[in-house]
């Protein structure tokens, strides 16, 4: 203690350091300057009067406790509700066909006749009647969806284009889609030509499925009309034969854009489906079929996309195209009940 009081007075008689006894705490010390201007504090230069009502006002507030939901709520007096895109309703991902039919046939093996494969494949041309075609049902019943992309690519494409290239453009679109289908019947029929000219035109889509080609075999039908005599649909197919051992109805697309993935060919799974129903219970065709898929092709030759769609997914799909046939009936009908006698 001698020791350490010594050391106090030593220091305390020093310029330097300033250390004073103090009776609770024995010592207290105090830190220098070298010559340093201290730092001013800005809130110091501060009207602390002035501002002192308010900062009272301020410090003396206690509104109530925010909470996630009072936020949103004040959020929306403030800016609105939040526009969002509406999931599914519950009750719509569970809606089941009101006349519900079967896709497949038990009467009906799912094999071809042995026999059928050196036969000519069926090609049944289409009647015109009063029976509403797949792809009329699927065009009228499109969803609101759907109508706004397509409205919004159209208007696009006449801002491009202008009326008349949009026209010719898509009348090109057309021409280049039958003569694909025309050269893939001279392929898959059994004398196997392709035309000159069609091989010359649609040389990119040819290559683009020529993979798709080699695990295709055994044709059963092409380009051949089907009709569901019970649920009143018509239909052509482009084709019935087997894929990778399965017998398929066979759609072929073209596309300017890849489509990998199955949700990417919008209403075409539903328009297979359609096809496999028909041909299910059509009295022309003496087969069953269980599997679907759709090819998409691509003019610049690069690989096509193929979507099988084995019967579970297919279905899956029946169920969503009578939900679509029974939307048509209803329109139909509720269109002719308005209409004057």
């Amino acid at each position: 203690m001698k020791a350490f009081q010594t050391i106090c007075r030593q220091l305390k008689s020093s310029k330097q350091f300033s250390v004073e006894l103090s009776p609770h705490r024995g010592f207290s010390t105090s830190s220098y300057s070298c010559g340093r201007k201290k730092k001013v504090n800005p809130y110091e230069e501060v009207n602390q009067e002035k501002y002192s009502d308010l900062v009272q006002s301020v410090l003396s507030f206690r509104g109530p406790a925010q909470t996630p939901e009072s936020l949103f709520e004040e959020d929306s007096l403030l800016y609105g509700p939040v526009s969002k895109c509406k999931p599914p309703k519950q009750d719509e991902e569970a809606r089941v066909p009101g006349n519900w039919f079967p896709l497949f046939n038990p009467e009906r093996s799912c094999k071809p006749n042995a026999t059928s494969a050196a036969t000519v494949p069926l090609k049944i041309p289409l009647q015109r009647n009063k029976i509403p075609s797949v792809t009329r049902v699927l065009q009228q019943t499109m969803t609101s969806e759907q109508i706004f992309y397509l409205e919004r690519w159209k208007q696009r494409m006449i801002l491009e284009l202008g009326e008349d290239g949009f026209a010719e453009y898509t009348s090109n679109l057309f021409l280049q889609g039958k003569q694909f289908h025309e050269a893939l019947e001279s392929i898959l029929s059994p004398q196997g030509n392709l035309k000159e000219g069609d091989e010359n035109l649609e040389s990119g889509y040819i290559e683009s499925i020529q993979h798709i080609l080699k695990d295709v075999g055994r044709v059963q039908a092409l380009e051949s009309a089907v009709q569901h005599e019970t649920l009143k649909y018509v239909g052509l197919l482009d084709c019935v034969a087997e894929y990778q051992g399965n017998l398929c109805v066979i759609d072929w697309k073209t596309s300017e854009k890849p489509k990998p993935l199955i949700r990417n060919t919008f209403d075409n799974p539903l328009q297979v489906v359609a096809y496999m129903g028909a041909i299910n219970h059509d009295a022309n065709y003496s087969f069953q079929v269980r599997c679907g898929l759709i090819v998409v092709a691509y003019k610049d030759g690069s690989p096509a996309h193929p979507h099988f769609m084995d019967t579970e997914l297919c279905s899956q799909y029946w169920a969503k195209w009578l939900l679509r046939l029974e939307e048509y009936t209803k329109k139909e009908k509720n269109q002719n009940i308005q209409k004057p006698d």
